[in-house]
C-alpha cells in the first residue's frame, strides 16, 4: 500500500498512564502481542524520534500497540535520522528512528553516557525510489546518470532520453537519513548539486514532483504516489531493476536499506514490550500495510 501525505509533526497518543508489567508471548494467547498485566510502578511514556521516513510506521506501530495496551502513552516524532540518534545521544529520546546505520562517531558520543549502547534493531526493509512527473518519458537511469543529474552534470533530460527540458532537482535536507543514504551511495560521498531545491520530508519531495513536468526527486517507496519511480540499471550494460517487493527485500535493487531503531541499551520492561509487538507478525504486518516490507 502507497500513501500519500506524512505530517513531520508530533503526533502523541494519549491516554492514563501507570507503569505496567509485561506477559511475553509464552505466558499467554497471541504470540507477539503484549498484553497489559496489573499496573504498578511509575508512570511511564516511550519516546520515539527521527527519520521522517519512518514517522507514519511508528506512529501507526503506536497507535495499533495503546489499542491493546490503554494504559501507556508513546510519542512520536520525526525531524530526520540525524536528529534522532542526536536526542539518543543527549537522552531527550527513548528510541532513535533512523534510515541509515549509526555513523561511528555517533557511536562514539553515545558510549560516552552508554558504554554498552547502542543496540541496533533492524525493523523493516525500504527501497530508496527516484521519482519523475508521470507524464516524463524517461523510465529508466543507470547509476552514473543518476550521480551526474544530482551533481549538476546533466542538466537536460534529452541527455538521458527525454524532451529537451531542464532538469529540475528535488532533494532532502542533510540531518536527512534518505539524503546521507543517497550522498553515499548514488554520489560516492561527493556533494550534491547546489541546484538542488533542499525540502523537509519525502511527502514534500513527491508532492513538488507532482506539481513539476521536468522534476526529479527521491526517498522511500511507500511515498511514491502520483508520480512514476524509474527503474535502475547498475551500468549501461545492465539489466533495469524495479523497486518492487521482490528486489527491494532479497537486496537486488541496488538502493534497498534498512531502517533501523536504536536505542542507549537493551531493552527490558514496557520498551522490550514495544519492541516485541514491532517484530511480532502483526506488528510486521503494520510494515506492509504502510508501503514498506517485513525484515527477514
Amino acid at each position: 500500500m502507497r500513501t500519500s501525505r506524512l505530517s513531520l509533526l508530533t503526533l502523541t497518543l494519549l491516554t492514563l498512564l501507570s507503569g505496567c508489567r509485561w506477559r511475553s508471548a509464552s505466558e499467554g494467547e497471541d504470540a507477539g502481542t503484549p498484553k497489559a498485566a496489573a499496573p504498578s510502578g511509575p508512570p511511564r511514556m516511550l519516546t520515539l524520534k527521527g527519520s521522517d521516513t519512518m514517522v507514519l510506521l511508528g506512529q501507526r506501530w503506536a497507535e495499533r500497540f495503546i489499542q491493546r495496551n490503554p494504559s501507556v502513552k508513546l510519542q512520536v516524532t520525526g525531524g530526520g535520522s540525524g536528529t534522532g540518534i542526536a536526542a539518543l545521544i543527549n537522552g531527550t529520546t527513548d528510541i532513535a528512528m533512523s534510515s541509515r546505520p549509526i555513523k561511528a562517531e555517533e557511536k562514539e558520543q553515545l558510549r560516552r553516557h552508554h558504554p554498552e549502547g547502542p543496540v541496533e534493531l533492524p525493523v523493516a526493509r525500504d527501497g530508496i525510489t527516484f521519482y519523475v512527473h508521470e507524464s516524463n518519458p524517461v523510465d529508466t537511469l543507470t547509476v552514473a546518470q543518476l550521480k551526474a543529474i544530482y551533481q549538476g552534470d546533466i542538466t537536460n533530460w534529452k541527455d538521458v532520453g527525454g524532451r529537451d527540458a531542464p532538469i529540475v532537482t528535488y532533494s532532502r535536507e542533510n540531518s536527512s537519513g534518505t539524503y546521507v543514504f543517497v550522498k553515499d551511495e548514488v554520489l560516492g560521498g561527493e556533494d550534491f548539486t547546489e541546484r538542488a531545491q533542499t525540502l523537509p520530508g519525502t511527502a514534500a519531495v513527491v508532492h513538488a514532483v507532482t506539481l513539476e513536468m521536468h522534476g526529479i526527486g527521491y526517498g522511500g517507496a511507500a511515498y511514491a504516489r502520483g508520480v512514476r519511480e524509474v527503474k535502475v540499471k547498475k551500468d549501461a550494460r545492465s539489466e533495469p531493476i524495479a523497486p518492487t517487493e521482490q528486489n527491494i527485500r532479497t537486496g537486488t535493487y541496488p538502493f534497498s536499506r534498512d531502517l533501523f531503531f536504536y536505542l542507549p541499551r537493551e531493552a527490558t520492561g514496557f520498551p522490550r514490550a514495544f519492541l516485541d509487538y514491532v517484530l511480532s507478525p502483526e506488528g510486521q504486518k503494520i510494515v506492509t500495510d504502510v508501503g514498506y516490507f517485513p525484515v527477514k
